[in-house]
């Protein structure tokens, strides 16, 4: 969450599916922001394999609201491709989907300081919490299974996640993120996916950005 400018945020996360993402904001002027985002998936289990690398990046306004609280808005798209290789009880490969997905979607982020703190091992952890909304139109292109050309898919998804940050020491948070993801239309391969969980490190380099200002 951002609040003035030249604040730069950066995160780096991962879940419990070997999903990992890179985010990084910068402030360019007291209201106006751009941010990006990569995230990579690469998971083999014993039926399949599957491969995703996507990034997006995105123009934000961002401003104060009273009693400690951020208001952010983005707007932004991105790319990126998948593969997925699906095998049978003899790990021999039956079918390979290939395609190329890209994004357009609208955000809003909201957080505000906590009254209070987290205490352990004798010390007081200042909590952050919030929520994000989002909603994103995204397609399936180029799209080929076993190497033969097949129809693209598109969906819309409504991405509501919470977010709970406490700060570690000097400008490093630990981050926890969950939500859910929800697909509006039935499609056969360009679904929702399963539920947000992730674990993150925050760094603020800027020591004026705290929601106590």
């Amino acid at each position: 969450m951002l609040t003035h400018q030249g604040e730069f945020y950066g995160a780096v996360s991962t879940n419990q599916h070997t999903n990992y993402a890179i985010q990084g904001a910068y402030g360019l002027t007291n209201h106006l922001a751009v941010a990006g985002t990569f995230s990579s998936l690469h998971r083999k289990k014993s039926d399949k394999t599957e491969d995703i690398d996507f990034g997006e990046a995105s123009l934000g306004y961002f401003t104060r609201l009273p009693d400690k609280r951020v208001l952010e808005v983005y707007v932004g798209g991105g790319g990126g491709a998948t593969r997925r290789i699906e095998r049978n009880e003899a790990q021999i490969a039956t079918r390979t989907l290939d395609g190329s997905l890209s994004k357009f979607f609208a955000q809003v982020n909201y957080a505000k300081k906590k009254q209070n703190t987290l205490h352990l091992f004798n010390r007081d952890f200042p909590l952050t919490y919030g929520a994000a909304m989002r909603l994103s139109y995204m397609q399936l292109n180029n799209f080929t299974i076993n190497g033969l050309p097949a129809p693209g898919e598109s969906n819309v998804f409504f991405e509501p996640i919470t977010f709970t940050r406490t700060q570690i020491a000097g400008p490093v948070q630990l981050q926890l993120i969950s939500g859910q993801i929800f697909g509006l239309r039935r499609n056969e391969f360009l679904k929702a996916a399963n539920s947000v969980f992730q674990v993150g490190i925050v760094i603020n380099l800027d020591k004026n950005t705290t929601l106590d200002d």
